[in-house]
């Protein structure tokens, strides 16, 4: 589509200012076809930098720099003129000065390279829940991986002809080429020179230096997430870190249910569901992001914006999510995953014994006796959603889906039940307001520390997080008594000699069960100081033999242990100064209150 004529002239203008600054080669505009994203794989395999999997039908594999191997949190910049509406939880950096250092690292930075056009759509083409962004990049592997995450090709088009709005996304990885220089195999700039940056007042990103994941991908995290809470705050929507699902019941009722979680809290099993459960149904909508608006009818409804998955590999296994498993059996991108001999990508966890032989992620010879791991600890598949065998029928109405349940969540092993019903709206809010997770080896900090991840939004909050706790509120207000119920879940507690007291994965739909249950009103909760918490009597415990002391330890509250949170709660609500709502304060003075 090099030829393409566009006639979105603020389009076509920003891609020539581009141009005109960045010096490609050449430009090419993107369609979506396969023809196009078969030719870019056969042009990256003849490269040297994708290598095709010979036990996965149109399945390849990358190797990234060492130095490029994960989102750089670090460099990652949210930019109001005022510092204040950044707020505490982001990296601030003035719009004039970042613009004027990024301006000067994207001067001449794709010579040598192909300048490609992205249009795409976050959300079914033309549905009134999607945006359209535009992505500049000059990553071959960036295009491939767009052509799976989002909706790219001919009918963006069509809109953006017709003059539909749109997010401009400038993506470089930051490494020229010289005539007659032989390209590198993961080309990218050095950590001091990478930059992800977003400008919510403008509806702007700038990303330089890295060519992976959420930095360079940037309909995800950049678009999907930190621009599009500013701007749902701004339009009265909700843009949330959070899976959707829907349960069906034996007697045909949905029920749909959204969840936000941090990292490495099972988050994607949960999203691919098996319920143990006889007569349940769980079909997965999407397992990372939501998009919500208010439907005519006063209920919130929820897209999935994303049309694929880029999901964590490692600890990923037919015993531990057998649905993401059956998602990546072909036409599917790994990154930074050991290869076998046999020509199959292999990870820790996986099923079975670990090969005798591989190569690992930096292409060096691996054995069970190696000292390092086979696969990078964030090593990544991208799937198509479609390709997930429970992917739900109606995932991409243009509508979206009524949520009936919110479910904030952490890995905690200790103090926090299995499950907690919140009293009311702003009882929820003050729920996802302070979520907390132990750290585990996959975050950072040591292990144990309890770091709060508000909502599970913390990396991804566009705007003054006090604000977004505000905003919270407010769609709450309007919701009224048709906002969706909320639960806290923990499925991580632990007994004094660190084993496991629930066993999660599949009977987690258990405790789903219940909740849809609370939503009909068949079920009671034990009103206890912390929330509604099951009867004993009310979980479904068909089929699985659990000690009753396990269910007692996992149903209690240890009010002693709830006051000693009491004081990390309030030095979290410090944070936020004088944007803390007051209905948040409020919350913990009642929860003390409750607690005596």
């Amino acid at each position: 589509m090099s030829n393409y004529q566009c006639r979105n002239q603020k389009l076509s203008q920003w891609v020539q200012e581009t141009a005109s600054l960045c010096k490609p080669e050449s430009i090419y505009w993107c369609d979506g076809s396969k023809q196009e994203y078969d030719r870019l794989m056969a042009q990256m395999v003849a490269s040297g930098m994708a290598l095709p999997l010979k036990k996965r039908p149109n399945c390849f594999h990358f190797r990234s720099d060492p130095s490029d191997v994960a989102r750089v949190e670090d460099r990652t910049y949210i930019s109001y003129p005022d510092q204040a509406d950044a707020g505490p939880t982001n990296n601030w950096f003035a719009p004039d000065e970042l613009k004027a250092t990024m301006a000067g690292l994207y001067q001449g930075c794709m010579r040598g390279r192909t300048m490609y056009v992205i249009p795409f759509s976050m959300g079914p083409v033309g549905s009134k829940l999607s945006k359209i962004g535009v992505e500049i990049t000059d990553s071959p592997y960036v295009v491939c991986n767009m052509h799976i995450m989002t909706r790219v090709g001919d009918g963006v088009l069509d809109l953006l002809d017709q003059g539909a709005e749109f997010i401009p996304c400038l993506h470089s990885i930051g490494a020229p080429l010289e005539p007659g220089q032989k390209d590198g195999s993961w080309p990218c700039a050095p950590i001091e020179k990478k930059y992800i940056s977003h400008f919510p007042e403008e509806n702007l990103i700038w990303s330089y230096g890295s060519g992976y994941g959420g930095n360079a991908l940037l309909g995800k995290k950049c678009l999907a997430l930190r621009i599009a809470s500013a701007v749902a705050r701004r339009e009265g929507w909700m843009a949330e870190h959070m899976l959707i699902l829907r349960l069906t019941n034996p007697e045909g009722r949905q029920f749909h249910i959204t969840g936000a979680f941090p990292s490495a809290c099972g988050k994607t099993n949960l999203a691919m569901l098996l319920p143990t459960i006889p007569g349940w149904k769980c079909e997965c909508v999407g397992d990372d992001i939501a998009w919500m608006r208010i439907g005519p009818d006063g209920r919130l409804y929820a897209i999935n914006p994303e049309a694929g998955f880029f999901g964590v590999a490692p600890g990923t296994s037919y015993a531990s999510n057998p649905m993401a498993m059956d998602s990546i059996k072909e036409n599917s991108i790994f990154t930074n995953c050991a290869i076998t001999d046999e020509g199959d990508v292999w990870w820790e966890l996986m099923d079975g014994p670990p090969p005798a032989h591989a190569v690992d992620w930096k292409g060096r010879d691996w054995t069970p006796a190696s000292t390092e791991v086979a696969a990078h600890a964030n090593a990544r598949f991208t799937a198509p959603a479609s390709q997930c065998p429970i992917i739900c029928p109606d995932w991409e109405k243009p509508e979206g889906v009524p949520i009936d349940i919110f479910i904030f969540g952490g890995r905690r092993a200790s103090v926090v039940p299995l499950v907690t019903e919140a009293y009311g709206w702003d009882h929820g809010v003050f729920m996802g307001a302070t979520a907390a997770s132990e750290t585990t080896a996959a975050n950072i900090g040591a292990v144990g520390n309890l770091r709060r991840d508000p909502f599970a939004m913390l990396p991804f909050c566009g705007y003054h997080m006090g604000d977004y706790f505000q905003h919270w509120f407010n769609m709450g207000d309007r919701l009224g008594n048709k906002a969706p119920r909320v639960f806290y879940v923990n499925w991580f507690r632990k007994t004094a000699e660190g084993k496991w007291l629930w066993p999660g994965f599949g009977d987690n739909s258990r405790v789903l069960k219940w909740m849809c249950e609370r939503v009909e009103g068949k079920v009671g909760g034990a009103e206890t100081p912390i929330g509604l918490l099951p009867l004993s009597q009310d979980l479904d415990m068909q089929g699985l033999n659990l000690p009753a002391e396990n269910l007692a330890e996992l149903l209690k509250v240890d009010t002693e242990a709830w006051r000693a949170e009491l004081p990390d709660i309030a030095k979290h609500f410090q944070k936020f100064g004088d944007r803390l709502p007051a209905r948040l304060q409020r919350q913990l003075e009642e929860l003390s209150k409750r607690l005596g």
